[in-house]
């Protein structure tokens, strides 16, 4: 076999754009960039962010939600890199991804495989409440169908790992940081959000405290390749103390590998 060369491969981003102006989760920590010098009057550019890890495409640690767990460092450096597939599983408003969606995906999701999970969500990406309060997402019986499938890691086009409704913008924990969810959720099923989202962010937990890494906000390319198997990388920093970290995630495509499985030779 030829050896492969980079000029035999195709990189697709599946990040989404990092830094001033970015789209950010709906709570009170916000990413702030500033210039501190510049090419006109210092000859050189620097700048400073002040900020959260938990914005744009990132991936979060189990000490995130889960107190005496491991930190972003704590991951084995093999959950970062591996072939997966691209999935999709198209989900509209408070759409959940359920254990069958899963079951059902093709190409057909492997143990040991990284998987991403395109909902169609991520082209809402920005400012906006269809992206953040309205977007479907997993919740805790497609997190166990991950963890028993024993997935490699999972990344998904949504505002956070578990489904809006499951988090602090609806009445878990800190919340509801956006009540009027409440009544509109009410008004649209005739049942209160606690009812079919009892648990506060279950995914997370989850997946996280069974070793299995998620990354929110996947976006970029994903589109491109999605009912493909192909190579994923996502390293996060070494950050003996971190709770999360932002990403670059990059899927890698051998047109030849990819004819041989489709082909089956």
């Amino acid at each position: 076999m030829a050896p492969i060369t980079t000029d035999d491969l195709q990189f697709y981003d599946l990040s989404t754009r990092w830094g001033h102006g970015m789209p950010q989760w709906p709570s009170r920590a916000n990413l702030n960039v500033r210039t501190l010098e510049f090419h006109a009057k210092d000859g050189v550019l620097v700048q400073q962010f002040e900020g959260i890890m938990h914005r744009g495409t990132h991936m979060d640690a189990p000490i995130h939600v889960q107190e005496n767990t491991p930190t972003i460092t704590g991951y084995p450096l093999w959950r970062f890199f591996g072939t997966g597939v691209a999935v999709s599983i198209p989900k509209g408003k408070w759409g959940v991804i359920t254990p069958q969606d899963l079951e059902n995906a093709q190409p057909k999701i492997r143990k040991n495989d990284i998987v991403m999970i395109n909902t169609g969500s991520h082209r809402n990406y920005g400012d906006n409440p269809d992206y953040y309060a309205y977007s479907p997402g997993l919740y805790k019986e497609a997190a166990e169908w991950l963890v028993e499938h024993q997935v490699k890691l999972v990344g998904v086009d949504v505002q956070a790992l578990d489904h809006p409704l499951g988090t602090f913008l609806g009445p878990h924990g800190p919340g509801p940081a956006q009540p009027h969810l409440l009544t509109e959720y009410k008004a649209e099923t005739g049942r209160e959000i606690i009812e079919d989202f009892p648990y506060w962010e279950p995914a997370h937990k989850i997946m996280m405290t069974n070793g299995i890494p998620g990354i929110e906000n996947i976006g970029g390319d994903i589109d491109k390749i999605t009912g493909k198997r192909c190579t994923f990388f996502a390293f996060p920093w070494r950050w003996p103390d971190g709770e999360g970290c932002a990403l670059r995630v990059v899927a890698v495509l051998d047109p030849k590998q990819t004819f041989r499985f489709a082909t089956g030779r």
